[in-house]
């Protein structure tokens, strides 16, 4: 057992050592009042509407089609976002979403600080929704300090029993509200009643509840400072010009109590009241400077410009602000703000870019699709007359809302003809697909020896052509693999 030193009597160090991580101080914020709380109120009810009502929107795509508006089909591997529908062959659309997401986020930082964190971060969402439970049953912030250093009795135990019943229910709904994304939500929501639904339903749903209630419920603050990576991330988007919640200490220094009647001249507009601690969901003291904690949030806003009311000074001592701003008015001169600078052009152009080669790209996607397959093994075989055939997958999708017709052909070879199972084809193979449908065929092509007779391992390009009744084309390019004698 390795022995703690004193660095300076430079003897051994008795009694047990210090343990590793501090122990969480619970944080009890206090309700405010103003137009930050109502924003929060306000996105809090839109995010988590659209949470749980999207899934049972409907939208009209055809017989033989979901009719779910947005719908991850695992089971036919496609996406459906309203008119909007995607395979994995397009996996490319989901990353350039991606891109353009955190291109977006990169601005918003950079222009206004952790605005996502503090008003549309799911982690923040859920955790306002169970302080709302919190209050509900525990009351205010200091009734609920009071309620945990009292002693248990009935009442703190149906008050703590009721939250956590509550707050078990609402990461249930949760859970069950993300499974519906996955399979029809009506069909779903029967199943799960009834037994019927899928096991991996049943976990997902467990997992999600289980997550919701220790992420939103006891661990909260926690998950901000030391789970999300964002809060370190960030600090490369800032910089001496972005709008962040700010204690502006160019008015507000020197601090200290204000009695009523005493001049102002000669210090500051803080009275040192701590509304703005108490107040924050994340237990800082902005007036301490921009801290990684900090979700911008905004309510220490909204408490600092009560008290500024009540004792009769200007708002704004606490508010969106920049540094550079601050530091302008401690010296005397005329802040300026410049939204316009290197690194939100940057950000702006890229984001422009890579949303508009995502637009382009879904309004002139073909309505049809086609993947092809040769065969690795055997590459290719050579038939008793000395002929050489070539083994393809070929898959064909209908991506639109009404059947169609093709007609495969290939393109090679002098002489080849092609053939599916059973079926040998002079001309083009007639695929009919239902609306979106899809097809997968096994198609053989052969060569007659005349024709591949010149040349050992021999490897001539090709093609694959898919028409459509309306005359659209689609060409996938692939090869021919010969074997023949020199002459």
């Amino acid at each position: 057992m390795p022995v703690l030193i004193d660095t300076v009597s430079n003897t051994p160090k008795t009694g047990a050592p210090p343990p590793l991580y501090k122990k969480r101080e619970p944080i009890y914020p206090k309700l405010v009042h103003g137009r930050f709380r109502m924003i929060k109120w306000a996105v809090l009810v839109a995010t988590l509407a659209v949470y749980y009502i999207l899934p049972w929107l409907r939208w009209d795509r055809g017989p033989g089609v979901p009719n779910q508006a947005v719908l991850v089909d695992f089971a036919e591997a496609r996406f459906f976002f309203f008119f909007i529908q995607l395979w994995p062959q397009e996996v490319y659309y989901f990353t350039g979403l991606l891109v353009t997401a955190a291109l977006t986020l990169f601005l918003v930082s950079a222009l206004f600080g952790r605005l996502w964190c503090g008003y549309a971060c799911p982690q923040t969402v859920w955790t306002d929704l169970y302080i709302v439970v919190e209050r509900l049953f525990e009351g205010d912030r200091n009734a609920r300090m009071r309620l945990d250093a009292a002693p248990l009795s009935l009442n703190k135990a149906w008050r703590k029993g009721g939250k956590h019943l509550v707050w078990i229910l609402v990461a249930l709904v949760t859970g069950g509200a993300w499974v519906f994304y996955f399979q029809d939500a009506p069909t779903l929501f029967g199943q799960l009643f009834s037994g019927q639904a899928p096991v991996t339903a049943y976990l997902s749903v467990g997992i999600l509840t289980f997550a919701t209630y220790m992420l939103a419920g006891t661990m909260r603050e926690q998950v901000c400072t030391y789970m999300c990576p964002w809060p370190r991330i960030q600090g490369a988007m800032l910089d001496e010009h972005s709008l962040q919640v700010t204690y502006r200490k160019d008015r507000g220094e020197t601090r200290g109590p204000h009695k009523k009647g005493e001049t102002w001249a000669g210090r500051g507009d803080c009275i040192d009241c701590l509304q703005c601690v108490v107040v924050c969901p994340m237990g800082i003291d902005i007036r301490n400077g921009a801290q990684m904690e900090c979700i911008n949030c905004g309510l220490c806003i909204d408490a600092c410009d009560e008290v500024m009311d009540k004792v009769g000074r200007p708002r704004g001592l606490i508010a969106y602000d920049t540094d550079a701003a601050v530091a302008a008015r401690l010296a005397g001169t005329r802040p300026v703000y410049k939204f316009v600078r290197s690194r939100t052009v940057y950000y702006a152009v890229a984001m422009t870019l890579v949303g508009s080669v995502m637009l382009f790209g879904l309004l002139t996607r073909s309505p049809m699709a086609m993947d092809v397959l040769r065969d690795r093994n055997p590459e290719y075989i050579t038939l008793s007359d000395g002929a050489v055939r070539n083994g393809y997958t070929v898959q064909i999708m209908n991506r639109s809302i009404r059947p169609e017709v093709y007609f495969l052909e290939f393109h090679g070879p002098h002489g080849a003809h092609m053939r599916t199972v059973g079926q040998t084809h002079q001309g083009p193979i007639s695929v009919a697909l239902s609306a979106d449908g899809q097809r997968t065929l096994r198609v053989f092509v052969t060569v007659p020896p005349s024709d591949h007779a010149h040349h050992r391992d021999h490897s001539e390009p090709a093609e694959f052509r898919l028409i459509s009744q309306g005359g659209k084309r689609l060409e996938k390019a692939t090869v021919f693999l010969s074997s023949g004698e020199d002459e």
